[in-house]
């Protein structure tokens, strides 16, 4: 996250975790790796267009890892929580 986060861990974790999608994107992947497929699966109602701009919000604030393949055709990267004392 470009700005400096607060110094109180309540106020960071709801600065982070904004919104509803956010808290069920972490709730699933805690479990383990997940593709992108499966997460939009699990999570059920979200949208393919909330649920992207979720991960890739996560994934500049540092809540979760992506990787990608470098393949032809490409394959979707896998997802994983970063386990964090200061998050979990």
């Amino acid at each position: 996250m470009k700005n400096k986060l607060p110094a109180c861990p309540v106020e960071t974790t709801l600065l982070l975790i904004n919104n509803k999608w956010k808290v069920l994107i972490l709730r699933d992947l805690l479990e383990g790796t997940k593709r992108f497929g499966e997460l939009k699966k699990s999570i059920g109602s979200i949208t393919q267009k909330v649920l992207t701009e979720s991960l890739r919000t996560m994934e500049k604030d540092g809540l979760l890892t992506r990787k990608v393949y470098a393949e032809v055709p490409p394959r979707v990267g896998c997802l994983s929580a970063k386990r964090d004392k200061r998050i979990v």
